[in-house]
């Protein structure tokens, strides 16, 4: 039988739903950002949720990530694909492609975290040495391929608190520490995921070069390089579907 997959649909990203009026779901960590909808590629129906909430309701520190990875299995998904935003602050590719990150360094804080968070009687310290599902990241990146997309395969994405973007120098900081990628959302989602054994990758949307390094606004640059970034998004994503 043809796994599930699942959607995190991020910022820009909120009217990518299905005709249908979607699906409520409760889980143990409350309620999810949104209603769960169904979204048809090619012959594949996906799940979609709503990172952010209708309308952008949910800043990156307030999301309920263990609700929303939680929803997404709850009917079933298998794995999860990440739609996230990001700025670049390597040169390993130009604003406007697509990264399909192996690697990510998590600044945030005070978030809920963790599955096992000891009030449920079950504590796990699970493996997060490679934070992206292997096979699920190199589909991606074959899919990019074959729709002649500018994408990047790996790379540390930065996750940061938000909702504010960073200043210059706290860039150059991320930069010394090695990342290539800078965004608001793949953690704690990503970790999650892994406590809730669901496979999970993330396409990085590269939309403005990080504080700093760009010759224009950051607000003028995401601008520019939004469309070109979600028309790549999709293009992969028909291209993964239609090679499942």
């Amino acid at each position: 039988m043809a796994k599930t997959y699942g959607l995190m649909v991020g910022s820009g990203w909120e009217g990518l739903a299905g005709d249908d009026t979607g699906t409520e779901v409760t889980t143990a960590f409350g309620a999810p950002s949104a209603r769960v909808h169904r979204l048809r590629f090619g012959t594949h129906n996906v799940l979609t949720l709503a990172r952010h909430g209708a309308g952008h309701s949910f800043p990156p520190h307030a999301i309920n990530y263990r609700a929303n990875v939680m929803a997404l299995k709850k009917l079933g998904a298998e794995a999860i694909i990440g739609l996230n935003t990001v700025g670049i602050i390597t040169t390993v590719i130009e604003p406007g492609g697509l990264a399909i990150p192996d690697q990510l360094i998590d600044y945030t804080w005070g978030r809920e975290q963790t599955l096992f968070d000891g009030r449920r009687g079950i504590v796990e310290h699970v493996d997060f040495t490679e934070p992206f599902t292997a096979n699920l990241r190199a589909a991606l990146v074959a899919a990019a391929r074959s729709a002649g997309v500018a994408c990047h395969d790996g790379g540390v994405y930065a996750v940061t608190q938000g909702p504010r973007l960073e200043t210059a120098a706290e860039i150059v900081r991320l930069e010394r520490d090695g990342a290539d990628f800078v965004g608001m959302t793949a953690m704690p989602e990503a970790a999650i995921a892994r406590e809730a054994d669901v496979d999970y990758a993330c396409i990085a949307m590269i939309v403005n070069p990080a504080a700093g390094h760009g010759d224009v606004p950051i607000h003028d640059a995401v601008d520019r390089h939004t469309e070109s970034a979600r028309n790549a998004t999709l293009s992969t994503l028909d291209a993964f579907f239609a090679a499942l």
